[in-house]
């Protein structure tokens, strides 16, 4: 079932629901991507900020708070900052992977150039550290500035992981927790500290947001291989063709014989792809289980996901979170 034949979406509820305080967060983003003596920031900026996308990771900060009963003002502020993380990411991976596209729009890169996205990434860091500070919880700024570093961190450990075939599943979810799950996890625990949650359900938030951050990836990561460029806006195989390790490809090269070793050794170590090795790759993974495999694990997490928030108390906005782990998986179920 593809995403688009879900009648009501999850991530759709949880916007109506949320309306308000997205509005806010959307303002507040503006006026913080403001700039009176570098134009440019802005115009880099709003080029990305205002692409597209569901805003998931500000929208999880916004629910868990609602969900443990908050009713200050900084849920607002921390779900700009979250924004503001992941856009600086954005900005500086495009750069790293030499992106053309995103969101179907020419990167910020390829219009103006990489060190315009580098240096107005660096400047979004910057105001996200200026907005967490404000809720004046060093609790808060602990969480999001070592969801910070973990990012930072994964996306370095992905630079010399990504084409090396001793790559283990181990340092492959190392990788995951970094690039993806922990501004989610970062997110969801957020939510509930700020709302001062008992410990146990902040823990149930965090192990929430790890969880679902890791389903999303592996879900995005098998898609590269299954998936319907109309739904993914990706062509099958550019994680081949860009070398990157991904699980499936781990998962394949570790049942390899010698023979398919050396495929692989070829391929994505050394880059030398020819015509008819993807359909060849797609083989292996097959014949290994390999795609079958990743999808049984991406299905794992997204329960480990809605396991963790069983333990809430019963509140509309907890079913959305529940649907949403369902619904991040959908593609593949």
């Amino acid at each position: 079932m593809g995403l688009d034949e879900i009648a009501t979406k999850p991530h759709e509820q949880l916007a109506a629901h949320l309306a308000v305080k997205m509005d806010a967060v959307n303002l507040l983003i503006r006026e913080r991507m403001a700039s009176r003596h570098a134009p440019r920031i802005p115009q880099v900026t709003a080029h990305l900020v205002e692409a597209g996308g569901k805003r998931l990771r500000p929208m999880l900060v916004l629910a868990t708070a609602d969900l443990c009963g908050y009713d200050g003002p900084f849920d607002v502020h921390l779900a700009a900052t979250v924004e503001f993380i992941h856009t600086a990411t954005l900005l500086h991976d495009d750069v790293v992977d030499e992106s053309a596209q995103r969101r179907g729009r020419p990167t910020a890169n390829l219009l103006w150039d990489n060190k315009s996205s580098v240096l107005v990434g660096d400047y979004l860091f910057a105001r996200a550290f200026q907005l967490m500070v404000e809720p004046g919880s060093l609790r808060v700024l602990d969480i999001l500035s070592n969801a910070s570093a973990t990012i930072a961190e994964g996306e370095v450990l992905q630079l010399s992981a990504a084409q090396d075939l001793a790559t283990t599943e181990e340092i492959y979810l190392q990788v995951v927790r970094g690039k993806t799950a922990a501004l989610f996890s970062a997110a969801t625990e957020v939510g509930g500290v700020i709302a001062g949650a008992p410990e146990d359900h902040v823990k149930a938030l965090f192990e929430y947001g790890d969880a679902l951050g890791i389903a999303f990836q592996i879900v995005d990561d098998l898609l590269d291989y299954q998936g319907d460029v109309k739904s993914t806006g990706k062509n099958v195989g550019d994680d081949f063709r860009e070398r990157k390790l991904t699980l499936p490809v781990i998962k394949a090269v570790a049942a390899a014989n010698a023979e398919e070793r050396a495929f692989w050794k070829r391929t994505i170590e050394k880059g030398d792809q020819q015509e008819g090795d993807l359909e060849h790759a797609l083989t292996l993974m097959q014949s290994h289980g390999a795609l079958e495999q990743t999808r049984s694990e991406a299905l794992n997490w997204a329960g480990r996901a809605r396991a963790a928030i069983a333990v809430l108390p019963d509140h509309p906005v907890r079913r959305m979170l529940d649907a949403l782990a369902g619904y991040v998986v959908a593609r593949i179920s």
